[in-house]
């Protein structure tokens, strides 16, 4: 059981790295488009294209990399929602870190970029959007199980 547990765990971690490359393709790409041909300062662009790139990132998420049999806790309104303040927080990491990279040791902004997007997605985003945005009713049963289990021995 044990290993089975495991193995959907690596799965749903997989399909969320895939779910995130094709937002964050989607992201970086128009990052270079609205600053390389539009013009726009990089800092901006990366807001718009993190945006963007949010939008393709939740619903791919929603539907395919978090999605199994069990329920959501959340209503797709409230994922949203959730959602939303979790690509907030890291657009606004991705933007500063690129800035401080710049800005402090002259690095290219998009070698810059590609840097703070590692550190963030696997130290901000997965988690976040495993453990609050896309939590399944499963997830809530052992968590509480694991807490009532704590209790008990603590009373012992």
């Amino acid at each position: 059981m044990q290993n089975m547990s495991k193995k959907k765990s690596i799965l749903v971690f997989l399909k969320a790295q895939v779910s995130a490359f094709a937002g964050g393709l989607t992201d970086y790409g128009l990052m270079i488009l609205f600053t390389e041909i539009l013009g726009i300062h990089f800092t901006i662009s990366i807001l718009l294209s993190g945006t963007l790139g949010g939008i393709v990132n939740f619903c791919i998420n929603r539907f395919w990399a978090f999605n199994d049999e069990a329920e959501y806790v959340a209503s797709p309104r409230n994922q949203l929602i959730k959602f939303a303040a979790v690509v907030l927080g890291s657009i606004s990491l991705k933007s500063a870190g690129t800035y401080i990279l710049q800005r402090c040791f002259n690095l290219d902004y998009r070698i810059g970029r590609l840097l703070i997007d590692s550190i963030v997605s696997y130290g901000f985003n997965y988690p976040m959007m495993k453990l609050w945005v896309f939590k399944t009713q499963v997830m809530e049963t052992v968590s509480s199980e694991y807490t009532d289990t704590e209790r008990l021995i603590k009373q012992r």
